[in-house]
């Protein structure tokens, strides 16, 4: 059965709950939203930034193990320095998608459901469970990146320390398949980051137009 609505009454009823809201919540679902997207944003400028930083580790590396390379020590602390802001960014990233993921639960768990009004109660519960399954999207896609971002890691650090104690031409040229490998790898990290954005803009586009109607009575207090 298709629900219907007055919009003249629909509008007031949402009006009513929203200006007691402004005078006796301290928090909104509006509020709850916001604090969330701007965790996504967030996080959306680390992946991006990790993207941004696989692309100038991958230079250093190269030009590193290039067969014509004269100043060794010179690329080698380059590349040392990128390995170093790559492990930084990982950390970082790890960070803020916990707390992002905190954020989300909280966002929900305040989801006010408790209308007397039962065609306002079916749509705050049917608009809660669309939310919820756009926003589990972000963690499904970020299964992916984060065990390859772990083994690109693990490995441009490895290659770090081995050639910290064979920085010779015949050590550099036996890292050169592992290398490669690497380099590879870091690109799989990109493709692997690309469906995370798209989900976390979707979900800042859904939760920009949209959110809950009344605050929760945790918020209340």
């Amino acid at each position: 059965m298709k629900l219907r609505f007055q919009p003249t009454v629909f509008f007031t009823t949402v009006l009513l709950g929203a200006l007691t809201c402004l005078s006796g919540c301290a928090t909104t679902g509006m509020d709850r939203a916001t604090k969330t997207t701007n965790l996504m944003q967030t996080v959306e400028g680390d992946y991006r930034e990790t993207s941004g930083q696989i692309d100038i580790t991958r230079a250093s590396l190269e030009d590193l193990i290039k067969p014509t390379q004269t100043e060794v020590k010179k690329a080698n602390d380059v590349y040392t320095d990128n390995v170093v802001k790559m492990e930084k960014l990982g950390k970082r990233l790890d960070t803020h998608t916990d707390n992002m993921r905190t954020k989300g639960n909280d966002y929900f768990m305040g989801w006010e459901s408790s209308y007397t009004n039962p065609d306002i109660r079916e749509l705050s519960e049917r608009r809660r469970i669309e939310m919820r399954e756009i926003y589990a999207k972000i963690p499904e896609a970020s299964i992916g990146v984060k065990g390859a971002l772990k083994s690109y890691l693990t490995d441009i650090r490895e290659i770090q320390k081995y050639l910290a104690n064979d920085l010779t031409p015949l050590g550099i040229a036996a890292i050169n398949p592992i290398a490669q490998r690497a380099l590879t790898d870091g690109e799989n990290v990109k493709e692997a980051i690309k469906p995370v954005l798209s989900a976390i803009d979707q979900v800042k586009f859904e939760m920009t137009r949209g959110g809950a109607v009344k605050t929760s009575e945790t918020d209340q207090k």
